[in-house]
């Protein structure tokens, strides 16, 4: 495995990130049900991925979130 992906994935920051969206995916999971969910990705509209905010977060599909990056 590539050392610069592992030591990324390893960092603090990566860390509290992926934690972060963790945390969004369990939010809407809880407000629109576990059915919504599945198949999509959450997108924290302004990019910052600690910003759980319920007014920040949407489902889109894999494919917009990764042509939005």
């Amino acid at each position: 495995m590539n050392s610069d992906y592992v030591k990324y994935h390893k960092s603090s920051r990566a860390k509290k990130d992926r934690a972060a969206r963790n945390r969004a995916r369990s939010l809407l999971k809880k407000k629109l049900g576990k059915n919504a969910v599945n198949g999509k990705e959450v997108d924290h509209k302004d990019g910052n991925p600690q910003n759980n905010k319920p007014s920040n977060l949407r489902l889109i599909s894999r494919h917009r979130n990764r042509v939005k990056q």
